[in-house]
């Protein structure tokens, strides 16, 4: 049977040999024997055993733990139940570092609309990345409230046409007009936006906001604190209603 010294078995097995004498410091991989000069010799049996121990280390388990399987009797079933929890672990690190990595490219493109880079550029960026998704469900309802203004205004024409009577377009019109004016202002309640020059945060007047021109993102304002006027970045802005009613 072949015997293997300290710094063999660690080549064998892609290792330091100060790793296997820290093993052995460990008592989970013992030399099988001791040679006449005091060398540690390990055995076909120690191989396996070292290369079992590299691969759970492999798969991040530690030390500690390895040590406790390989003193089971039903050292496979163990090892078999470790596995699959360090694999759900990783799955999950796994996971997080794919919203991180989200984060961070959402974050490039950001900046590459962006002129001079600063700090305050970073702030504006994570408060719009913060609330994307709450700023998306508002706009969501906007879309919602216009398909059932068409519907209204379509559905009353086309009654018009084919029966003569006017009045329902009349009146659906008076609806869908209210219905206009109270979802915008119930739109613009909840957005804000941000200044690019100072980066204030500031909530326009309903009059201002609602007959400017605008982007899918942008609206151009006057910001209330520096005066330029421009283009704004549109932003969900109920959380600074409640800022400033803590100031209060």
């Amino acid at each position: 049977m072949s015997k293997y010294t300290t710094g063999e078995i660690a080549k064998l097995c892609g290792v330091t040999v100060r790793t296997v004498q820290y093993y052995d410091t460990r008592n989970i991989l013992i030399p099988s024997e001791l040679s006449e000069g005091g060398r540690r010799l390990y055995s076909e049996d120690d191989l396996k055993k070292m290369k079992i121990i590299c691969f759970l280390r492999e798969a991040g388990l530690p030390i500690k733990s390895i040590g406790e399987v390989l003193s089971e009797e039903d050292t496979g079933s163990i090892i078999s139940i470790l596995l699959e929890q360090q694999e759900q672990v990783l799955r999950q690190e796994l996971n997080e570092c794919q919203t991180k990595l989200n984060v961070l490219e959402q974050i490039r493109r950001e900046l590459k609309g962006v002129d001079n880079f600063s700090v305050e550029t970073i702030g504006d960026i994570a408060r719009i990345m913060k609330n994307k998704k709450a700023l998306w469900r508002l706009r969501r309802r906007m879309i919602m409230a216009g398909i059932v203004m068409d519907v209204i205004e379509i559905g009353t024409a086309v009654f018009w046409w084919q029966s003569g009577i006017w009045w329902p377009f009349a009146a659906g019109m008076c609806m869908v007009i209210a219905l206009g004016v109270w979802i915008s202002a119930y739109y613009f309640k909840r957005i804000a936006y941000i200044c690019p020059q100072c980066h204030e945060v500031f909530k326009p007047r309903f009059k201002d906001a609602f007959f400017t021109y605008h982007t899918p993102r942008t609206r151009k304002l006057t910001c209330p604190k520096c005066g330029r006027r421009g283009h704004c970045v549109e932003i969900y802005g109920e959380e600074l209603r409640g800022e400033k009613a803590g100031e209060k």
